[in-house]
């Protein structure tokens, strides 16, 4: 492998990322939830039966444990998430998505996708298979 390949192949992610990061940071639909936030949901509204626990939500999201705590806090004072004590391990907290939880997040994750969907429309099918096929080669190492 090439070093400075790689190196500008690994620059042109980055900077592709950051880009895009900032633009999806600017159009969020955030009247009622932040971008934060919003991930929260998402990742909750991923998992079976709509919950986890925090431990294993974490790796998911781009906070320390602390924050993820803290952040967990705000949504359920805001009765978009309840925290119980795992039944099966009672040193774990669960989270899961309420009803309000569920609706906010399908509310805004469908003017949140649609840009989503407009902004990746430069892509062809083709490249938007490959880009996911990359970026989870990625994530494994």
């Amino acid at each position: 492998m090439d070093e400075r390949e790689a190196t500008d192949a690994w620059e042109s992610l980055y900077r592709a990322q950051v880009t895009v990061f900032r633009q999806l940071r600017a159009q969020f639909p955030g009247g009622e939830i932040s971008l934060t936030e919003y991930d929260v949901l998402f990742n909750l509204y991923r998992q079976p039966d709509r919950r986890a626990r925090i431990r294993d939500l974490t790796p998911q999201l781009l906070l320390s444990q602390p924050s993820v705590s803290r952040l967990i806090d705000r949504l359920a004072r805001r009765g978009l998430v309840d925290r119980a004590i795992d039944p099966g391990d009672a040193r774990g907290t669960l989270v899961a998505l309420t009803p309000a939880g569920i609706d906010l997040f399908r509310r805004i994750g469908a003017e949140h996708s649609a840009w989503i969907a407009k902004r990746m429309s430069v892509l062809s099918p083709d490249e938007l298979r490959a880009l996911t096929e990359i970026t989870t080669k990625l994530r494994r190492l």
